[in-house]
């Protein structure tokens, strides 16, 4: 359920892909049985594709990889967590306008 450019992040592939990068890193916490996560999942996709060779963005699917929602204090979903050099930025929980998100990410490149 991502688009072209939106990763899957997973407990087993996460520190390779999130953490330990330079570029900003978008987190997409999610369930499939979730409305307001498949509400928001258009506009994460939409930021994958828009930041591009500059940010990565993707998803974590929390009932498949329980640790990371765990890690990440992960209290109710959609959350979306900003990370810079593995260290969260921001996090939203809820839906959030995608310039908001989109700013996040412009001001932390």
């Amino acid at each position: 359920m991502a688009g072209a450019a939106t990763l899957t992040f997973t407990d087993s592939n996460f520190d390779a892909e999130a953490t330990g990068h330079s570029a900003p890193v978008l987190v997409d916490f999610w369930a499939q049985w979730c409305a307001p996560c498949r509400a928001l999942s258009p506009t994460i996709d939409q930021l994958a594709t828009d930041f591009q060779g500059k940010a990565k963005v993707g998803k974590v699917d929390i009932d498949s990889n329980q640790k990371l929602a765990m890690k990440f204090g992960i209290q109710s979903i959609p959350t979306v967590v900003l990370l810079k050099n593995g260290e969260i930025v921001k996090k939203w929980v809820g839906i959030q306008p995608k310039n908001v998100m989109a700013d996040a990410i412009s001001a932390a490149l």
